[in-house]
């Protein structure tokens, strides 16, 4: 098990409640839940500033999606909603 440190931050009131009803659901204690929240969110933004550095590179080797073809994306997608 790597070490572990003890932090701490403010959180409205409403959301230690919620919080805290979830963990009383799940049978688990409120500490498993903040870290699962905190390894998510890390996890998701990794992801995201890989997806954002792939763009970067293509665009500076030039390649770029057409402005029809990202018009014809938009519209299948307005359409699906």
């Amino acid at each position: 098990m790597s070490a572990q440190r003890t932090i701490s931050f403010r959180i409205p009131a409403s959301l230690v409640a919620s919080l805290d009803a979830l963990a009383s659901d799940m049978d688990r204690d409120r500490s498993y839940l903040l870290n699962e929240a905190v390894e998510n969110y890390l996890e998701l933004n990794r992801y995201q500033m890989e997806l954002v550095e792939k763009g970067i590179a293509a665009a500076k080797r030039g390649e770029f999606v057409e402005h029809g073809t990202v018009r014809k994306m938009i519209g299948k997608m307005r359409r699906t909603k």
